[in-house]
């Protein structure tokens, strides 16, 4: 696909289990796949692989040193270029990375998730729109708990452990201080329609300037 010199990107971010991946997903639903270069601040979780696993167990996955953002910062400089990245797949019971990738090919529109993403100031600088999305801690611990025993291999009481022991104190310390940095703050994830259609209204208004066609 032939893209746009200037693309746009937007970041969301926001806490464990706010919702981010339900607004991508909206964002995505709404502007049309075929116009999106999609991209999850999870798939770049350093490689434990050297560890042993009762080490990389007790690893702090909710501290930014826990991530290779600058590898993503790198991916999304070569999308917004034009140019097609390989994007780490990482796996999340044995906490290591796989030896495939995932290619993704340069789009109009460039979107990044991420819990960290506004934490970094060489991160912010590449977003035209900074999202953040703000949902009750209660609510995002059950989603976290659900879809770590569900999706992660996790037992309750470890996911218990962990929430108390670094999720929560690096929320305090890095998530909830970067929401400043937002655009825009949406409240209950991709469930408040009024703040999507906004969000999408901005979206379309900007893709318009650069003469990109949405599904619109």
């Amino acid at each position: 696909m032939v893209t746009s010199p200037n693309p746009l990107t937007i970041g969301i971010g926001g806490g464990t289990g706010s919702g981010k991946t339900t607004v991508a997903n909206a964002i995505l639903d709404r502007a049309g796949v075929e116009h999106v270069a999609y991209i999850q601040h999870d798939s770049y979780y350093k490689d434990l692989k050297n560890l042993a696993p009762p080490q990389r167990a007790t690893t702090n996955f909710d501290h930014p040193n826990s991530l290779e953002t600058e590898l993503m910062i790198k991916h999304v400089k070569q999308l917004k270029a034009g140019n097609p990245i390989d994007v780490p797949s990482y796996d999340f019971t044995t906490h290591t990375r796989l030896a495939e990738t995932h290619r993704v090919d340069a789009k109009p529109i460039i979107l990044v998730e991420g819990i960290l993403l506004f934490v970094d100031p060489a991160m912010r600088e590449l977003f035209d729109i900074k999202l953040f999305v703000d949902t009750d801690a209660d609510v995002r611990f059950i989603r976290r708990l659900q879809r770590d025993i569900q999706d992660r291999g996790r037992t309750t009481e470890s996911v218990i452990h962990q929430y108390q022991s670094t999720v929560r104190p690096m929320h305090l310390e890095f998530v909830e201080p970067s929401k400043r940095y937002a655009d825009l703050i949406i409240p209950e994830g991709g469930f408040n329609e009024v703040a999507l259609d906004v969000v999408m209204a901005r979206i379309y208004s900007l893709l318009q300037q650069l003469h990109i066609p949405t599904n619109q």
